[in-house]
């Protein structure tokens, strides 16, 4: 009889510690996550703003010397991440594909221009700094148009604006939710042997030499919580790359680095503070309100 008891506690212990480290684990999992997004949310903003092309389109008498001059003037300026040269040639052939037909059998000649589409960096693409570019573009003799899409360049800037904003309140939020969701799982487990703490301290234990086995005891399920969730965050993580390979995520290696020993590092000090509070408040209760 008292070998099932002790089997049945086991168990019970047993399954209150597996939900700790899970409710640990999942909570972490998921703020590591959000940290995933917070620190690649710029990147993937960035990519996006080196998507949009400011296009020059050349004079059809441009001389050749003119030309390639100016592609390596483009190609060499600081706001410049890529050029790509198109010839009307080429352009005409890839506009033939898009419609299906060859354009040039109707009108007899090729009315398209040669073009050099310049791609810039991130910090360059605004309205105003895109703007000046195109006009001192357009100061040269060979050059018949810069076109570009402000509306788009306007519309992706002040989203990005409003998600970071919106990101930041939705981690500081998420935050204080995770710090909560472990404090409740390890209180729950502290509940359960408040009998225990109540019984040390009547035999005269100090509070700190009762409390010292709880908080080591939870800071243990903590590491154990946070090592799953570093698992979960690294698969994940390997699979964004995999997927979005432009994206380049494990590029700032320092920065991932950083994230996941702060992670680890969070799981010790919440489960550290959450116990510490718990059996805090287990100690100041007397006898009888151990019962409520």
């Amino acid at each position: 009889m008292s070998s099932s008891f002790e089997k049945f506690q086991r168990r019970r212990l047993i399954s209150s510690y597996f939900s700790v480290v899970l409710s640990i684990a999942l909570v972490l999992f998921l703020l590591g996550l959000l940290g995933l997004l917070v620190l690649n949310s710029k990147k993937v903003a960035d990519h996006f703003k080196e998507q949009i092309a400011l296009t020059v389109y050349l004079k059809d008498d441009a001389k050749d010397v003119e030309m390639k001059q100016l592609e390596k003037t483009l190609a060499l300026a600081d706001y410049t991440k890529s050029t790509q040269f198109v010839s009307k040639e080429e352009a005409a052939e890839e506009h033939s594909k898009e419609i299906g037909e060859n354009f040039m059998d109707f009108l007899g000649y090729n009315p398209l221009q040669n073009s050099i589409d310049v791609y810039m960096k991130a910090d360059f693409v605004s309205a105003a700094q895109v703007k000046e570019i195109a006009d001192e573009l357009m100061t040269k003799d060979f050059v018949e148009e810069v076109n570009y899409d402000q509306p788009l360049i306007s519309l992706l800037n002040d989203n990005i604006k409003k998600i970071s904003l919106w990101i930041i309140i939705i981690s500081g939020v998420f935050t204080l939710i995770a710090v909560l969701l472990i404090n409740s799982a390890i209180r729950l487990s502290v509940y359960s042997k408040r009998f225990t703490i109540k019984t040390m301290q009547m035999v005269g234990a100090t509070k700190g030499f009762i409390r010292r086995p709880f908080i080591w005891l939870s800071m243990k399920l903590g590491m154990v919580g946070a090592i799953i969730a570093l698992a979960g965050m690294a698969a994940v993580l390997y699979y964004l790359n995999e997927t979005f390979p432009e994206l380049e995520l494990l590029r700032d290696k320092m920065i991932l680095a950083i994230l996941f020993v702060g992670v680890f590092v969070a799981s010790v000090v919440i489960t550290w503070f959450s116990t510490f509070l718990a059996t805090q408040r287990f100690l100041n209760l007397r006898t009888d309100e151990l019962y409520y």
